[in-house]
């Protein structure tokens, strides 16, 4: 009877323990911060940015600095250090997608150029349309 007892207080002694554990290890994780409502938007903006940084140079050379706009929406937007590098790693994102396609202007790469355009206006358009206070 008593190795039993013994068998049963070691082994609620071991529920306790790991429940501890649970606790502790979700103590010391950083809390997160809530995502705005309009960063899916903000991440896919930064997406068309950097392909817009890549492909731009190709087919008009020098008419907008879009890393110079990623910076100031990121800018102007003031994320938190996990929300910059999310919109940071979007636009890099952006930018490799099409640099493992295009090495000059094509047909095609003036085509996506200009529906990324298009996108970007309308998206940007949409953020501040239903967010903007």
């Amino acid at each position: 009877m008593r190795g039993a007892g013994r068998l049963y207080c070691s082994g609620m002694t071991l529920r306790l323990a790991a429940a501890a554990l649970m606790i502790l290890m979700l103590a010391a994780a950083p809390v997160r911060a809530v995502d705005p409502p309009y960063q899916p938007d903000m991440e896919r903006l930064s997406e068309i940015l950097g392909s817009l940084y890549f492909l731009q140079p190709l087919c008009q050379p020098g008419v907008e600095d879009w890393r110079a706009q990623m910076e100031q929406l990121i800018t102007l937007d003031e994320p938190d250090e996990d929300r910059r590098q999310r919109l940071a790693g979007a636009f890099n994102d952006g930018y490799a997608a099409y640099a493992r396609l295009y090495r000059t202007c094509t047909v095609s790469a003036s085509e996506a150029l200009t529906r990324l355009l298009v996108e970007a206006e309308k998206t940007a358009r949409e953020i501040h349309a239903r967010y903007a206070e």
